[in-house]
C-alpha cells in the first residue's frame, strides 16, 4: 500500500517544494515552471510506458495551465482571512479555494489532455481549444465582473474571472469530446490545489498566531502545491486513458518545442523579469553589508550562465531524443526534470541570496525536500488500479472541503484577536478600504 501512495506523496512533495520557490518569482512564469517540473517528475514516478512519447508536450501543456493562474491577484484574500470575524474569514477561505482550485484545473486540465493524447495517440483540437478558452474567458469576465459587478478582491485585479471563464471552456471541451479522463485529472487537480491554498490560509493565520519567527506565507505556497500536486498525481495515475497498441515513437520536431519551451523560454522569462529587471541590491544589503552591488551584479551573472546551460541542454536533448527510444528517451525525461527543478534551487537561492546568510531557512529546506524526492524516487514501481471518472464522488468531495473551510474559519477567529493585515470584505471598514 505504501508503494501506491509513494509516487502520489513524492509529486505532492515536488510541487509543493517548488510552488513554495516560486514565491520568490512570482507571476505566471514563476508558476509555470513550478509546474513544469511537477508534470515532468509525475511522469517519472508514473513508470506508465504510453506517456514516454509525449511526456514532455504534457509537461509543458501543464506548465502553461499552472502558469496561467499567476495573473490572479489574492492577496486581499489573506487580508481577509486575518480578520476576527467568521463572515470575512470564512469568505477569505473560501475565494483561497476558488482561486486555488482555477490554478489546479487549468494545469491539470492541460497536463491531462497532452497525456491522453500521448496515451491514445490521437491528435487533440489544439487550435479550437485555444480559441474556446480565450472566449469563455472573455465572456464570462466581461459578464460577471463588467455587468453583474461581482468583484472578489476589490480594489485589486479580478484576473479571476478570466481563469474561470477559461476553465469552463476547458471543462465544456473535455466533457463534449469523451475526455473524462482529462477532466477527472483537471477536478482533482483543482479541489487538491484549492484546499491547499485554504488551508495554507489558514496556517498562516495560525502562524501569526504561535509568533513564531518563520515565513508561514511560504507555508500556505507550499500547502497549494502540496495538495495540488496530491490531486493531480492522484488523478493521472487512476485515470482511465484511451491506449494505443503499440506505443508510438514522437518525431524529434514534436519533442524540439516542448524542449524549448520547459528549458529555454520559460526560465529565460524568469531570469529577464526576476534578475535582469530588477535592482538585486536592496536584497544583498540584507544579506551582507561587504559590496551588495557586487554580489547583486554576481546573482545576475550566475543565473544567466545557469540559463545558458539550461539552453544547451535543451539543444543536446533535442538531438540525443531523434536517436532514441524507450528506455533512453525516459533518461532524458529524467535529465530534463533534474535540470529543471535543480537550477530552480539554484535560481532561488540566488534571488534571495541565501547561500551568503541563513536569514531564510525555509531557503534550506528545499535543498531537503529535493534529497528525499530523489532518493525515494526509485522505489515508485507499483502500478495503480485504474478507475473512471466519477463526478457525484467529486461533487461530494467539493462539499466536504466546504465544509471543513468553514470549521478551520470558526477556529480562526477564535484563535484571535485581529491581526496585522487584517482587511474585512463586509461592513462599513470594508467600504472605506475599496475606497482607498
Amino acid at each position: 500500500m505504501k508503494s501506491k501512495l509513494l509516487p502520489i506523496v513524492l509529486t505532492g512533495m515536488t510541487l509543493g517544494t517548488t510552488w513554495a520557490i516560486r514565491g520568490q518569482f512570482g507571476h505566471e512564469q514563476g508558476a509555470a515552471w513550478a509546474g513544469g517540473i511537477a508534470c515532468v517528475f509525475l511522469v517519472l514516478l508514473s513508470n506508465r510506458k504510453e506517456w514516454i512519447s509525449g511526456s514532455l508536450k504534457a509537461a509543458l501543456l501543464g506548465a502553461i495551465g499552472w502558469g496561467l493562474g499567476g495573473m490572479m491577484s489574492y492577496g486581499q484574500l489573506v487580508g481577509y482571512g486575518r480578520t476576527n470575524d467568521f463572515p470575512n474569514a470564512a469568505y477569505g477561505l473560501l475565494m483561497m479555494f476558488i482561486v486555488g482550485g482555477l490554478y489546479g484545473f487549468l494545469g491539470g486540465g492541460l497536463f491531462g489532455l497532452g497525456l491522453q493524447e500521448s496515451s491514445s495517440g490521437k491528435k487533440v483540437a489544439w487550435h479550437q481549444l485555444l480559441v474556446e478558452m480565450f472566449a469563455g474567458a472573455v465572456i464570462f469576465y466581461y459578464f460577471v465582473i463588467e455587468q453583474l459587478g461581482m468583484l472578489m478582491t476589490p480594489p485589486r485585479s479580478e484576473a479571476w474571472a478570466l481563469c474561470a471563464g477559461a476553465a469552463i471552456a476547458l471543462a465544456y471541451f473535455c466533457s463534449r469530446n469523451g475526455y473524462s479522463a482529462s477532466l477527472k485529472v483537471a477536478v482533482y487537480s483543482g479541489l487538491g490545489a484549492g484546499f491547499g491554498f485554504a488551508f495554507g490560509e489558514f496556517l498562516l493565520v495560525m502562524g501569526g498566531v504561535s509568533g513564531l519567527k518563520f515565513n508561514f506565507w511560504n507555508v500556505m505556497e507550499y500547502s497549494l502545491g502540496f495538495f495540488g500536486g496530491i490531486g493531480m498525481a492522484y488523478s493521472a495515475l487512476t485515470a482511465d486513458f484511451e491506449r494505443q497498441k503499440p506505443p508510438s515513437a514522437s518525431r524529434a520536431s514534436s519533442v524540439s518545442w516542448p524542449v524549448f519551451g520547459l528549458l529555454v523560454l520559460i526560465p529565460f522569462i524568469v531570469w529577464h523579469q526576476s534578475f535582469w529587471e530588477k535592482d538585486g541590491v536592496e536584497i544583498y544589503k540584507n544579506v551582507t553589508p561587504a559590496d551588495p552591488q557586487f554580489w547583486a551584479n554576481t546573482a545576475v551573472g550566475l543565473a544567466f550562465f545557469g540559463f545558458l546551460i539550461m539552453l544547451s541542454s535543451a539543444v543536446a536533448i533535442s538531438e540525443k531524443w531523434k536517436k532514441s527510444s524507450g528506455p533512453e528517451q525516459l533518461v532524458l525525461i529524467k535529465w530534463t526534470g533534474l535540470i529543471l527543478f535543480g537550477m530552480y534551487l539554484v535560481y532561488t537561492f540566488l534571488i534571495t541570496g541565501a547561500f551568503l546568510s541563513f536569514y531564510r531557512p525555509e531557503q534550506f529546506l528545499y535543498l531537503v525536500n529535493f534529497a528525499v524526492i530523489i532518493a525515494l524516487m526509485r522505489y515508485c514501481t507499483t502500478v495503480i488500479s485504474l478507475s473512471a471518472f466519477q463526478p457525484r464522488k467529486a461533487l461530494f468531495l467539493f462539499f466536504g472541503i466546504v465544509i471543513s473551510l468553514l470549521i478551520l474559519s470558526a477556529v480562526a477567529v477564535g484563535s484571535h484577536d485581529e491581526l496585522k493585515g487584517a482587511r474585512g470584505r463586509f461592513g462599513v471598514e470594508a467600504e472605506a478600504q475599496v475606497m482607498e
